[in-house]
């Protein structure tokens, strides 16, 4: 039977096992994907730690990892339109992205451009998608400053890039490691540590316009200060103490029209997948490894077999 990576339960590591399970049966509105390339991601293994997403049921065990992923339709549920066996997508998995097969909603999946490998395409659909719905959302202005935290991550390369093609000026903090691909973005980097809020000052010596935060904790806090208008700090890494400090969640389209726009501006070279890294589907738990220890240079992923 096909192979897929899973976690047996909510907990660390330990968690995580390969099993093998049967090829789903596309429902109404979804799509059998054989997987080409899946994304990792830190809600992954926060997914594998308990966590669930707003409004979601915990997920069912044992549960496939893996949040976004390409490949080529096998077969359609009953309804689906636009979509036939054959063609290249890439999106939100419904049943897992670490696998050999997949379920995928239509509403959250795109096809994919000729231009576009599926080892890039694969990188889109979180966090790609996660960086236009929170630049767009702030909808800074050219010329204006923006702070983002966590610039050298999935997220954050992206949104890099996004707010430098509308001429906006990106201050990006990141570990010093991160420090060349920050700036090889377009990015002012600054790095992170003791006196990081001084650092940012003497980066914008005229003030912070936004603020796009990824990491949360400190570093959010920090951030809030700074900023001139807090209606123009939002977070996808501290939702809860973002609205404490006068701000908003990242609000995500979830849409598969973001997904078009974001793969139709990667072809135009716009947006660069930034995939740093790639894993055999058989160094899942390796793949994840590198996410989770917070070390990550922009985005790493799976390749499965054709």
């Amino acid at each position: 039977m096909p192979k897929a990576y899973v976690f047996t339960r909510h907990g660390g590591p330990e968690a995580e096992a390969f099993a093998d399970l049967p090829v789903p049966e596309p429902g109404p509105g979804e799509l059998l994907v054989a997987v080409r390339a899946a994304g990792v991601n830190p809600v992954d293994w926060k997914l594998r730690n308990g966590y669930t997403r707003p409004g979601s049921a915990p997920a069912a065990l044992p549960a496939v990892l893996g949040s976004e992923a390409s490949g080529t339709v096998v077969a359609t549920g009953p309804g689906v339109e636009g979509f036939a066996p054959g063609q290249a997508v890439f999106g939100c998995p419904l049943t897992g992205g670490y696998a050999e097969y997949t379920l995928m909603p239509v509403a959250v999946t795109a096809h994919k451009p000729d231009a576009l490998s599926f080892t890039d395409a694969a990188a889109l659909s979180v966090a790609a998608a996660t960086a236009y719905d929170g630049v767009h959302q702030l909808d800074p202005a050219p010329g204006s400053t923006l702070l983002i935290t966590g610039a050298g991550g999935g997220v954050g390369v992206a949104a890099v890039q996004l707010a430098s093609h509308l001429g906006v000026r990106v201050i990006g903090t990141a570990s010093a490691a991160k420090r060349d691909l920050v700036e090889s973005l377009g990015a002012i980097h600054v790095p992170y540590g003791p006196g990081l809020a001084d650092r940012i000052r003497a980066a914008a010596p005229e003030g912070i316009d936004a603020v796009y935060d990824l990491v949360g904790g400190d570093d959010l806090t920090i951030a809030a200060g700074l900023v001139r208008d807090r209606a123009q700090l939002i977070s996808a890494g501290g939702k809860q103490l973002v609205v404490e400090l006068g701000g908003a969640a990242v609000r995500r389209a979830r849409n598969a029209a973001v997904l078009d726009e974001v793969a139709r501006l990667a072809v135009e070279g716009v947006l660069r997948a930034q995939v740093t890294q790639t894993f055999p589907l058989a160094e899942a738990a390796q793949a994840l490894r590198t996410v989770e220890s917070g070390h990550a240079r922009g985005k790493i992923v799976i390749e499965v077999a054709a």
